[in-house]
């Protein structure tokens, strides 16, 4: 192990017990736990452990990204990692394209993979990595299959230690045995008490362009089977002003609407993003002492929707404050469900004192405090630290119209708008599903106009998100479908209550996946490249 930190204005390395601080070693079977005990206050900078591990060419590498759309899925051993750098400056600056991830942070290189908190390798020589100490700080695991070695990154940089006090730099286990480690993993978490839900958000269909008439009319064309009906982004005047409901589109406010939502039965669910707000906000303009700041004082961006948009600083009291007052005032509204989205911003630039998992943390459970026992859904979210705040997260990207979207998009940031990446994380995250939260695969599509994706790439939506998701959403009217239409719902909806997948397996391009249906072992092949079912 080498840990770098800072004492008394002075750098310091060291891989064993030194005057400033001790190191305390443990490990028990397959898991490593590695903690300090401070002599003095100290600033910890990094630390990492160097395993060697012999890679091969028929490797098939799980990495998890850092986000909830960061792509995620079994990589082949000479693919590559998207480096947004890559790109040119100007792009980036103009359209922040090197917020959303973690670019920031870790660097790119063509011969090395790297994945945070949880990894294996398939093949000839199977590994899996994962971090129990995510409360703490994130593990970045990096395969670095030239040199044939296995870094292991604790993201402590800036924590502080008080003198005499302990910090866990690593607790890990790693193992060979994959199936088996991932199962204890998974186990090790709180078991999720929420429930499978069917419902209708009016994103993928309208976007922001939403007014009280087009969330009435979805409302009266809803399926008569739905849980859930959200009101997704377009309500507000600008992103960030959350008590500014804008009076042009809903003169009436959202409590009609809600009220309308309950008369039907469902459950009542309203989008947010708590932690941004966007150049045109009341917010960021009366108030950009609440923004966030990057290591240079400057006001801390965190991506190029809207208008632009900038991270608020959770550790200001007023920020805090008014996220209380925002969340209370949809609570007493009504509302039963809160998309919270774009939440990676919270921690997105440094803050002295804190890791950024221990930052997320602090933000998470703010939220949860805020809403008590409210359905939350996570999105754009660093998963560990979901699992004990959110009851569902998105674990893949944004659905798009079209199946790989614009040909440009394929050489953006890896948190890209992309039906071809959400359904891979939705396969390969799905281990996940009902141990740290309920999987949201996002949105299935099978209406005709405002698409692009072909009848074949909407049926293999709908099939995978039904079979291998615990959220069940349209933007659809399923009041509209035709008979075949109408078919494919019900055979997904038999899925989604009725069925379990027990295995998926990467062959090539494709993902052959098995599942039961009523006692009745079933299997399908998922075609990567084309985004379709080629047998069943």
């Amino acid at each position: 192990m080498h840990l770098v930190y800072k004492c008394n204005n002075n750098i310091y390395e060291t891989e064993t017990t030194d005057s400033n601080l001790e190191i305390i070693k443990e490990v028990v079977g397959s898991r490593v736990t590695i903690k300090i005990k401070a002599n003095k206050d100290l600033y910890l900078i990094s630390c990492s452990e160097s395993i060697s591990h012999k890679y091969n060419k028929n490797d098939l590498f799980f990495l998890n990204g850092y986000q909830s759309w960061t792509d995620s899925y079994e990589y082949k051993y000479n693919d590559k990692l998207k480096d947004v750098y890559k790109l040119p400056k100007k792009l980036i600056d103009m359209f922040s394209f090197d917020k959303y991830g973690d670019p920031t942070f870790v660097e790119y290189h063509k011969d090395l993979f790297h994945a945070f908190d949880i990894s294996y390798v398939k093949g000839n020589n199977p590994l899996c990595v994962l971090n129990y100490n995510y409360k703490n700080a994130y593990l970045i695991i990096i395969h670095n299959k030239k040199l044939n070695l296995l870094v292991l990154q604790s993201d402590i940089k800036n924590k502080l230690i008080k003198e005499e006090n302990e910090f866990i730099l690593f607790d890990y286990v790693i193992d060979n045995n994959i199936n088996n480690s991932i199962s204890n993993y998974c186990n090790s978490f709180n078991k999720v008490k929420a429930k499978k839900l069917f419902g209708y958000t009016s994103w993928y269909n309208h976007y922001q362009n939403i007014n009280e008439s087009i969330i009435l009319n979805a409302l009266d064309n809803q399926d008569e089977r739905f849980d859930l009906f959200q009101i997704d982004d377009g309500y507000e005047e600008f992103v960030g002003d959350w008590l500014r409901i804008d009076k042009n589109k809903f003169p009436n406010g959202l409590k009609p609407i809600v009220d309308k939502i309950h008369e039907k039965k469902m459950l009542a669910g309203i989008w947010l993003a708590p932690f941004a707000a966007e150049e045109k906000s009341y917010i960021f303009n009366e108030h950009k002492d609440w923004i966030k700041k990057d290591k240079d004082g400057n006001l801390g961006k965190a991506g190029g929707n809207w208008s632009g948009f900038y991270a608020l600083d959770i550790f200001n009291p007023e920020v805090v404050n008014y996220i209380k007052e925002f969340l209370k005032y949809y609570v007493d509204l009504g509302f039963d469900f809160f998309k919270l989205d774009f939440l990676y911003a919270c921690n997105l630039y440094e803050t002295e004192g804190y890791t950024r998992s221990e930052v997320s943390e602090i933000a998470y459970s703010l939220l949860r405090e805020c809403l008590g026992d409210k359905l939350i859904l996570g999105c754009g979210a660093t998963l560990l630290n979901s699992s004990s705040y959110f009851d569902y997260l998105r674990i893949g990207p944004d659905v798009s119209l079209k199946f790989d979207d614009v040909w440009y998009m394929k050489y953006m940031h890896r948190e890209r708008i992309s039906t071809k990446n959400t359904l891979r994380n939705t396969i390969y995250r799905s281990f996940l599903n009902n141990h740290l939260f309920l999987n949201d695969p996002d949105v299935f599509l099978l209406r005709d106009d405002n698409i692009s994706l072909s009848m074949k790439q909407r049926y293999a939506l709908t099939m995978i998100n039904s079979l291998f998701g615990s959220l069940l959403m349209t933007s659809d009217n399923p009041k509209n479908y035709n008979e075949e239409k109408k078919n494919i719902l019900n055979e997904a909806l038999n899925n989604f209550y009725n069925a379990k997948v027990l295995s998926y397996e990467t062959i090539n391009n494709k993902i052959r996946v098995t599942y039961r249906l009523k006692d009745i072992n079933k299997t399908f092949t998922y075609d990567i490249k084309k985004g379709v079912i080629i047998n069943g």
